[in-house]
């Protein structure tokens, strides 16, 4: 049997409570220059994942994709998602209501002066798009994803 020091168990337990699960493993981080990354990508991709850009609506192929499998970062191949959570929001993108624990990382965009939550792959940095509010049960969140930053393989 394990034996944790009290200090110990409780920075781990707080780390639960703040963190939650999904934040508690680190993922080994893909740093690459601004050239690695333009030749790793089309000009698209490049567009979207480093330079925060969005792609127009109803332009992803993964809208209408049903098969069971995971969804891949393309800047990197980490999964995010699975097709177990995907949905259709009607947005025009793709739509998670949840994701694959260590996954993603957020921070705040205030492009658009209203604050917004963005996310991007915890390992390559990469932008996928926006989380808000309005997505379906359980969580009630409606991952955005831009789908020229999502590589499907099929199970």
């Amino acid at each position: 049997m394990i034996r944790l020091k009290r200090r110990k168990f409780l920075f781990l337990s707080t780390g639960f409570v703040i963190f939650g699960v999904k934040n508690l493993m680190a993922i080994e981080k893909l740093k690459l220059s601004d050239t690695e990354w333009r030749s790793r990508l089309t000009e698209e991709e490049y567009y979207i994942l480093r330079q925060h850009g969005t792609e127009r609506p109803g332009f992803s192929v993964l809208n209408n994709e049903k098969r069971k499998g995971i969804y891949q970062c393309v800047g990197c191949d980490l999964p995010l998602f699975s097709s177990d959570m995907k949905y259709d929001s009607g947005t025009g993108w793709p739509s998670f209501f949840d994701y694959l624990p260590n996954s993603l990382g957020f921070k705040n965009d205030f492009k658009l002066v209203i604050p917004r939550k963005e996310y991007h792959c915890a390992k390559c940095g990469g932008h996928h798009g926006h989380v808000f509010k309005d997505g379906p049960e359980p969580t009630g969140l409606r991952y955005c994803n831009n789908g020229i930053t999502l590589n499907f393989i099929p199970d």
